[in-house]
């Protein structure tokens, strides 16, 4: 093959990535930030149980008690809490989830679904939880500061822990130097990989057999498709989610509740079983709608730009 053949090859490759980088940052990007209250209703269900904020009389009861409350007690807006960061982190994390699905594709999943069922389906697992392994490790800090900014319940300024992002940063680091804006990272990449593997490889090896042809396929199908797969993919990777948020919530402290991962879910486990690792786990269903609306507006979107 001639050197300008490969280059045209590397030009062509790098623009695909470019395009998936945009196509999935923005449609993550209007999904977030559609589902945002009920992201953190979900994260104060999971970590309220070691947040320092939250006296034991004053833990919430469920979904509607938080959400109750949080108007109530911190104002509507704040539903919105650690959105900005939210989008900031998401942008990276989903467009290099895409960007990187389809590149660790070519290399793990060189099958032909009609003919290879099986490996085409474990090939998209494979990719898939590559590819959400690979982009935690870019943009965990910004993933453990939209955790904290969350689970902060302080209403005015002189209560809150953080007062931004930038000062999340920077008084973690202080504290805990960079491992404690990494802290809970193992169990994140094991859980991410369990999440991402369902969540892309479910949806690919589906779409190869439930819809001719998926790019033009009906809308509302596509997007229930994308809801069922997105909530079983959340369901599953649930339990390491619940741990690896208590445990960034230790970050910045002097007495840390837990010594480890096996020490926070052992302990978690003691609250009441399997129970306690699904807390928020109703709101993570709802939040799974943003989850579908993305890989529905990044078919829609992508089947634009192939247009022009």
């Amino acid at each position: 093959m001639s050197s300008h053949g490969k280059s045209g090859k590397t030009k062509k490759h790098g623009k695909d990535f470019v395009k998936d980088f945009l196509v999935g940052g923005v449609s993550a990007a209007v999904s977030k930030t559609a589902v945002a209250p009920i992201e953190r209703i979900k994260i104060l269900l999971q970590v309220q149980d070691i947040s320092q904020q939250i006296a034991a009389d004053k833990k919430y009861k469920g979904i509607v008690d938080c959400f109750l409350r949080v108007c109530r007690e911190q104002g509507p807006i704040t539903l919105w809490r650690g959105n900005l960061v939210n989008v900031i982190r998401y942008f990276p994390t989903q467009a290099l989830n895409f960007a990187f699905k389809d590149t660790f594709r070519k290399y793990l999943c060189p099958f032909d679904p009609k003919k290879e069922m099986g490996k085409f389906f474990l090939g998209s697992l494979a990719s898939g939880g590559a590819a959400g392994a690979t982009s935690l490790l870019f943009v965990y800090p910004l993933d453990f500061s939209r955790t904290r900014l969350a689970a902060d319940v302080g209403k005015a300024k002189h209560e809150r822990e953080f007062t931004g992002l930038g000062n999340c940063l920077a008084t973690i680091f202080k504290k805990d130097g960079m491992l404690g804006l990494y802290r809970g990272f193992s169990v994140s990449v094991v859980g991410i990989i369990v999440y991402r593997a369902c969540y892309f490889g479910g949806y690919d090896w589906g779409k190869q057999y439930l819809f001719k042809d998926f790019r033009n396929a009906n809308a509302l199908f596509l997007f229930l498709f994308a809801e069922v797969n997105t909530t079983l993919s959340g369901l599953a990777s649930y339990p390491l989610d619940t741990v690896r948020r208590r445990l960034m919530m230790q970050s910045g402290r002097a007495k840390r509740a837990y010594t480890g991962t096996f020490d926070c879910m052992s302990k978690i486990y003691a609250e009441k079983g399997l129970r306690a690792f699904y807390k928020g786990a109703l709101s993570n269903v709802f939040r799974g709608t943003g989850g579908a609306l993305v890989l529905v507006l990044y078919e829609k979107i992508q089947k634009l730009f192939l247009k022009h």
